[in-house]
């Protein structure tokens, strides 16, 4: 049982390696985040993991190794609430994309994103215009629909080229407009009216050929954030219950370094028995 004390320091002291990378990267984010809402929008998140994380790390580690048994304790009492809130969200990542999905489109390798596929918590979110402002922001700042033009020895990709392209969400719901809207291809952000009218979406009249516009507001571009968001969360998710595994394996062995600590302020010897069979006494003729 006492290597259970060694083994728990170890992986808390990985552990805290693992935090410092993550508050660095919080820590980076804030330098920058005068310059973009992208920025400042994952900035927190990951200080606050990083530290609650630094902070856990420290009390197992030196609950274990000193054998401090006061450490030990709120090492376990913390990591008991971390592995409940990670629960809650893994069940809450699953509630809130449950809906939703790209619908595909005939000869195109791309899919298209209509907000109304969508409901919920996350929809509402996404759609406050709040909220919008910095994810589109986000998106702008990023640059991913300039990223999209592609060459071929010199040549622009033809229109045929780029429809069997598997765009991302964001590249096909804010990067174009939506295809039933009958635009003609110029390139990859650079669309003109086809003739006569095609298609009653309002996204059809929010397009922009300005690069800083493009379809920023269109229903789209949030439909397009939501797929996107869905795809992330599942796959967070994922790793989440790996983690999940990995802390309840760490609250286990915690559990038992903090009862060997308990046995040694008691006094009690390793593998000592706690009860001993009298022996009989001698009856005397």
């Amino acid at each position: 049982m006492r290597a259970s004390n060694h083994l728990i320091g170890l992986l808390n002291f990985l552990t805290f390696l693992l935090s410092i990378v993550i508050l660095g990267g919080g820590i980076w984010l804030s330098s920058r985040a005068n310059s973009t809402d992208c920025l400042k929008f994952l900035q927190w998140p990951l200080i606050v993991i990083g530290a609650s994380i630094m902070v856990v790390s420290l009390a197992g580690f030196a609950g274990a190794c000193y054998r401090n048994t006061f450490l030990m304790w709120l090492y376990l009492f913390v990591m008991f609430f971390i592995i409940g809130a990670l629960i809650g969200f893994i069940i809450f990542a699953y509630a809130v994309t449950d809906k939703g999905s790209g619908r595909p489109v005939m000869n195109k390798g791309y899919l298209e994103y209509y907000l109304q596929d969508y409901s919920g918590w996350l929809k509402d979110r996404v759609v406050d215009e709040k909220y919008w402002a910095k994810i589109s922001s986000c998106i702008r700042d990023s640059k991913v629909c300039s990223k999209m033009g592609r060459n071929f020895n010199g040549v622009p990709e033809t229109y045929d080229m780029f429809s069997m392209r598997k765009l991302s969400p964001i590249e096909s719901g804010c990067c174009k407009p939506p295809t039933d809207c009958g635009y003609t291809y110029v390139n990859e952000t650079l669309w003109t009216p086809g003739g006569g009218l095609v298609g009653t979406d309002l996204d059809c009249s929010r397009w922009s050929n300005d690069q800083q516009q493009l379809c920023y507001q269109c229903d789209s571009c949030k439909a397009s954030v939501l797929g996107s968001l869905k795809k992330s969360w599942r796959k967070v998710s994922v790793i989440n219950i790996v983690v999940l595994i990995l802390l309840v394996i760490f609250y286990v062995i915690g559990c038992a370094a903090f009862r060997n600590n308990k046995r040694i302020d008691n006094d009690e010897p390793y593998g000592q028995a706690r009860m001993t069979k009298a022996q009989p006494s001698r009856i005397q003729l």
